[in-house]
């Protein structure tokens, strides 16, 4: 019988860490710092080393670094200040995976020729997520 109950127990403080690890959501003090607009475009979806780029925040990274530094720019591409620090961009991938992208989001994003908006969001100037939506 002790060994039924301390099963119980242990069973049910699991799943108390479980349950609580599974409601962490994401400081709701960050605001959004700056959004912009940009086109996907087939420079977009290469590297500077020309090797394919198979990730959404590695195409979103490369469209800002298209933009801000090699002046490579599509049509209606919109401009940002956060993204124009090189140490901005390669914190991309850590803010997207806190934020938010749906899955076909990404999968267009990877096919290219889309328009996403990107929002930014933090505290100041330090940038800790992104959204990302794919638009018409």
């Amino acid at each position: 019988m002790k060994k039924l109950i301390l099963s119980l127990l242990l069973t049910a403080a699991m799943f108390d860490v479980a349950a609580a690890q599974s409601t962490i959501t994401r400081d709701g003090s960050a605001k959004l710092i700056e959004s912009y607009r940009a086109y996907i475009g087939s420079d977009d979806l290469y590297n500077s080393k020309g090797e394919r780029l198979t990730a959404p925040w590695q195409i979103i990274r490369q469209d800002r670094a298209n933009y801000h530094a090699y002046r490579r720019r599509d049509r209606g591409d919109q401009g940002d200040s956060f993204f124009s620090l090189p140490t901005n961009r390669a914190k991309l991938e850590e803010m997207l995976a806190n934020g938010n992208i749906a899955n076909d989001a990404g999968n267009l994003i990877v096919r290219g020729n889309v328009w996403v908006k990107v929002d930014i969001y933090g505290r100041g100037d330090v940038g800790e997520y992104v959204d990302i939506h794919v638009q018409d």
